[in-house]
């Protein structure tokens, strides 16, 4: 497979991934980066469960912000022809390791040193 199929392998993946999780933002009342999440009732009878709510919401929609700006850092990384190099030692990531996680940007190696 040549160097230009695969790159439009991997676009393809991070734009899907990009529209899942935009989507999923949206569905959680997080449209833009701006949004606060839906909106309670302030005299619901349990606020309590309310503030459990919102709390759960806000931390998903703080995970899939990040996961969000992993994928349009590496839809940038394939525009300025950096995606799928080692972010630390310059070196190609593997095609199975990328296929596996689109938005890496560390080789096995180096991925394997920084957790020890």
């Amino acid at each position: 497979m040549s160097a230009e199929l695969s790159l439009s392998k991997y676009e393809s993946l991070l734009r899907e991934e990009q529209n899942r999780l935009q989507a999923e933002l949206a569905e959680l009342g997080y449209a833009t980066a701006t949004d606060t999440g839906l909106i309670y009732d302030s005299n619901f009878a349990d606020s309590s469960q309310v503030t459990a709510e919102r709390g759960e919401s806000e931390a998903l929609a703080t995970k899939l912000r990040q996961s969000l700006a992993d994928v349009l850092s590496a839809r940038s990384r394939i525009e300025e022809g950096k995606y799928g190099l080692c972010s630390v030692c310059g070196k190609e990531i593997s095609p199975d390791r990328l296929e596996a996680m689109p938005t890496v940007t560390t080789c096995f190696a180096d991925a394997k040193s920084a957790r020890n």
